[in-house]
């Protein structure tokens, strides 16, 4: 019997349907509908992604009643969870991310097959969690590493906003943005008291320092320099980060190849998580989350019967789906293979701690 997946039909005229398809790496929506739960709602829609764009099974961005929806076909992950198991774990370590669900997706009548439904971080994002934002920005490109230089080059950025995309706030907003990462690099040396103040007053570092333990244990070597939203939270004035895009997880790289367990060492990248360490207090903190999460949520008894039960809800679907990149058999192996990388990464990061 088939597992009850909710279902997703997209309705795109014919003409409207000819210009998004007319030039995939456009970011102009199209005009659609989409019925959903016996409801039927006018959207916009257009393709989202990078390189998947070129992929025959592509992945697509919605605006629903104000809201954005992305429905991504997950086509380089063979399992079609990493990326929903991600945001679950982030849920468990106090990191607030996206919402997921699995779908049937539809368009004009085509079955395309099982897509991962993630909410957008957006407006409707901070409103549902009675979170007050004051600003948003996207990290689009590997030059969202809070530094003042692209990665692997000593000639400066033409700018330091270079690398992200405002979604939220006004000019102003960016200007405060760009002087958090100019205070970061010119404010004293990496391990000043000036510095460390500056950072406990415009950084949650507590929520930053789980969103790194994160990244770290699920393996994602992309999040560091980009992958991420960052917003700042109108009360404390403080910048907080949300993941994003975490298929590159849990043995396999964004790519669905396989990786190593040791990919991503466990003091993670970048220019801010480099600063962060560096203060003894700050790094010690850090050293009590993982050892805390090895204990209780990073587990092959936490994680694993969440995989099995994401996994074991789409397989009927997936198993039918030809246009899929991957196997049979290999999407079958899928749930072992992550539970593996819990082991080893487990035991990695357990011997790494000694030294942190």
């Amino acid at each position: 019997m088939f597992a009850e997946l909710p279902v997703r039909h997209l309705v795109i005229g014919e003409q409207q349907l000819k210009q998004l398809q007319k030039n995939v790496w456009s970011n102009r929506f199209v005009q659609g509908s989409m019925v959903s739960e016996g409801t039927k709602k006018e959207i916009k829609i257009r393709y989202r992604g990078g390189h998947t764009r070129d992929y025959p099974k592509r992945s697509y961005e919605v605006v629903r009643g104000g809201k954005t929806y992305h429905y991504n076909a997950e086509y380089d992950d063979p399992s079609l969870i990493r990326n929903a198991l991600s945001f679950r774990f982030f849920e468990w370590i106090g990191v607030p991310c996206s919402q997921t669900r699995h779908c049937l997706l539809r368009l004009n009548g085509q079955n395309l097959g099982v897509y991962l439904e993630i909410e957008g971080v957006d407006h409707y994002f901070f409103r549902r969690r009675g979170i007050s934002v004051q600003s948003l920005f996207y990290a689009v490109n590997d030059d969202a590493n809070f530094s003042m230089y692209p990665n692997d080059t000593s000639r400066k950025k033409s700018s330091l906003f270079s690398g992200y995309k405002q979604m939220i706030g006004s000019s102003d907003d960016r200007s405060k943005f760009t002087l958090f990462i100019r205070k970061l690099n010119t404010l004293g040396s990496d391990s000043s008291k000036a510095l460390l103040s500056y950072l406990q007053l415009r950084l949650d570092i507590d929520n930053y320092l789980r969103w790194l333990a994160g990244a770290v244990l699920t393996g994602n070597y992309d999040g560091f320099d980009q992958n991420y939203a960052i917003y700042r939270h109108r009360k404390s004035q403080k910048y907080r980060i949300i993941p994003w895009d975490y298929e590159g997880t849990w043995g396999r790289n964004c790519f669905g190849k396989p990786c190593g367990s040791d990919l991503v060492r466990v003091t993670g990248y970048n220019r801010l998580t480099r600063t962060l360490l560096k203060f003894p207090a700050v790094r010690s903190k850090y050293k009590k989350l993982l050892a805390a999460m090895l204990n209780d949520t990073f587990t092959v008894r936490k994680i694993i019967p969440v995989a099995h039960t994401m996994h074991s809800a789409i397989r009927p679907h997936v198993v039918q789906d030809s246009a899929r990149k991957w196997s049979v058999s290999e999407f079958e192996g899928e749930v072992w293979m992550i539970r593996r990388y819990i082991e080893e990464r487990r035991r990695l990061v357990a011997d790494a701690l000694r030294d942190l």
